[in-house]
């Protein structure tokens, strides 16, 4: 959730750490703080409600000559959004930001007696109490004595009055990546804040404490004992984190699509087959199963109900999609010949991880689809398959997802393949299809004027409806999630079957319908569920492959997309759903990237 940033080097510190929340942002927009250490062995800590913006207008009201500081964007989840429960928290000589929750901080204030010392509501500020209580010079020592302590995520940043110049940092879950050159060192929660100032980056291990000073970095295990981090490159720059022209990322994103379809899959494709050899991925993974097991969360959960509708026929074995959240306090029907396949842009949302250690644990063989190169769940998946997006910035994702549908069709042609329920023709008929999506995204993106208008129709509904058969239901899943989380209209998907089933006493004069008619052999049964719904009034909005509907009465808006197999329109469609989505927000006048009470990336449960 929140953004991290701490610098310490030659450069004053306040401008580096607002330019790095401005980047963070997109984690969480609550409230944001800094904490700058002098060299006379004073913290001066700057907060404010809102956006960074903000503390940054606040900010520039003072000078300060500080080489060496800590910042935080909150994305409120334990306390009220308000200035003292604002990042950084200090007591006594301690001042340090928090990603993540402390699960017993009850128990540590009565343990330790932190009542009196503690001004806000948050679960941060106990931690600040309790190292400062336990703190008599030895930095290393204490930080090790608190985090026995605790029990939860966490991710720290630490400064100690009387040690100018130095950064102590730790994690458990929460993720934090860190680089050091000649202008000083840095930590982020994020790679966003970090690109400006190298390419070349490690992420800290899990319970080792991070030591910033302005020439190095020093990283050590909690027995003390030193450790070389991996160096790793990331392979975009800070131009592809900018918004280049576009009015908001979301948009920019969209229209990135066509590109990060091709390169997540040219480099695994050979001779028109899936080939997972630079991935180091064996056949042999895809060999005697009985089941697969797709978990993720969000839109990345999403995905994995397009690919069940895929895969599960192609190959005939059962395909479940579970909710990470869920599926990690179950007791799995996973075993050694069940896939897993584990879901997330980031590589860190909590609930997969865990359900991931948990399928490991029940000996499923683990595959993962992250975006982050070293990510804790690419880090902890048996195989990784990583999509080639660049980084997303707008909260309401877009292209992880029609990456993360292109990867899971790579894996579904790969796997008939080796199970012999495609043939080398079959398959590649299967990927030259999936690469025509390319063309066929890259043709509907030259012109999105008639989305544009069709979205300030919806602009006035206080509810919406998609409705879809097969592969087109599942792909209404996200089209509705999208609607609903950038312009809080309340929107929901119902498979068209059901409508008269109860649904179809939602419907009412106007009421949005988007409906989805891609799939040929449903598509005279789609066609009569929207005739029940145009004949309640509702206001139509029609996906299809017709280049014309020989009946206009049975829709009010018609989107045709460019012919394509039946499996693979739902790439066409995600775009429209994802565009129709990002013109009603902003014709709302809405901050499309930034919707409220959400942010990017779930590091918390």
């Amino acid at each position: 959730m929140c953004g991290i940033i701490g610098y310490t080097g030659d450069n004053y510190a306040q401008n580096i750490l607002l330019e790095g929340l401005s980047q963070l942002e997109y984690r969480g927009y609550d409230s944001a703080g800094i904490a700058l250490l002098t060299d006379d062995n004073q913290i001066i800590i700057n907060k404010e409600i809102g956006k960074v913006a903000s503390l940054a207008s606040l900010c520039g009201q003072e000078k300060n000559s500080s080489t060496c500081g800590i910042g935080h964007t909150r994305w409120a989840t334990h306390g009220g959004v308000t200035k003292t429960n604002a990042h950084p928290h200090s007591c006594g000589k301690v001042s340090l930001i928090h990603n993540g929750i402390i699960e017993n901080y009850y128990n540590l204030i009565q343990k330790y007696d932190l009542k009196e010392k503690l001004i806000s509501e948050t679960d941060t500020e106990v931690v600040a109490a309790l190292l400062d209580t336990i703190y008599t010079g030895d930095p290393e020592k204490a930080i090790k004595q608190v985090v026995g302590e605790i029990k939860g995520s966490f991710a720290f940043c630490i400064m100690f009055a009387d040690i100018p110049g130095v950064i102590y940092c730790i994690r458990n879950v929460s993720p934090l990546v860190a680089t050091s050159c000649e202008s000083g060192s840095y930590i982020a929660s994020d790679l966003t804040a970090l690109i400006p100032y190298s390419k070349d980056y490690f992420i800290v291990p899990e319970y080792h404490v991070v030591i910033l000073e302005k020439e190095h970095i020093t990283v050590k295990d909690l027995d003390g004992n030193h450790v070389k981090p991996e160096i790793l490159t990331v392979s975009w720059d800070i131009e592809s984190a900018q918004k280049n022209g576009y009015p908001y990322f979301m948009l920019k994103e969209i229209m990135e699509q066509p590109t990060a379809i091709k390169n997540t899959i040219a480099p695994r494709i050979k001779d028109l087959l899936p080939d997972f050899t630079d991935d180091f991925i064996p056949d042999s993974l895809f060999v005697n199963l009985n089941k697969i097991a797709i978990i993720a969360c969000g839109t990345a959960m999403h995905a994995g109900m397009v690919a069940k509708t895929m895969i599960e026929p192609l190959l005939r074995i059962p395909v479940t999609v579970s909710i990470a959240s869920e599926f990690r306090y179950e007791e799995p029907l996973v075993d050694e010949n069940t896939l897993v396949i584990t879901i997330s842009q980031s590589g860190e949302t909590i609930d997969t991880l865990e359900a991931l250690r948990l399928a490991k644990r029940y000996k499923g063989r683990t595959i993962s689809i992250v975006n982050v190169k070293g990510s804790s769940i690419a880090r902890e998946s048996d195989y990784v398959l990583y999509t080639h997006a660049g980084p997303e910035i707008a909260v309401a994702s877009t292209k992880a997802y029609t990456v993360q549908l292109a990867a899971l069709y790579l894996l579904g042609c790969k796997a008939a393949l080796i199970n012999d329920k495609y043939s080398k023709e079959q398959a590649k008929e299967f990927i030259t299809n999936l690469t025509k999506v390319i063309d066929d995204i890259t043709l509907l993106l030259k012109d999105t004027t008639h989305i544009k208008e069709i979205a300030e129709k919806i602009t006035k509904a206080s509810d919406a409806f998609f409705i879809g058969r097969g592969l087109d239901y599942t792909l209404s899943l996200e089209g509705a999630l999208k609607l609903k989380e950038i312009s809080y209209i309340h929107a929901e998907a119902y498979a068209a079957g059901e409508l008269k089933h109860g649904t179809i006493a939602l419907i009412s004069d106007d009421v949005p319908v988007i409906a989805l008619a891609t799939q040929e052999k449903v598509y005279g049964k789609v066609i009569s569920n929207i005739r029940e719904v145009k004949a309640r009034n509702a206001y139509v909005i029609l996906l299809s492959c017709d280049d014309e509907i020989s009946d206009s009465s049975i829709c009010d808006v018609h989107i045709p997309l460019s012919k394509a197999d039946d499996l693979f329109t739902v790439f066409q469609s995600a775009v429209i759903l994802q565009l129709i989505a990002y013109y009603t927000s902003d014709a709302k006048g809405l901050d499309v990237d930034k919707p409220r009470n959400l942010a990017k990336s779930v590091t918390v449960e």
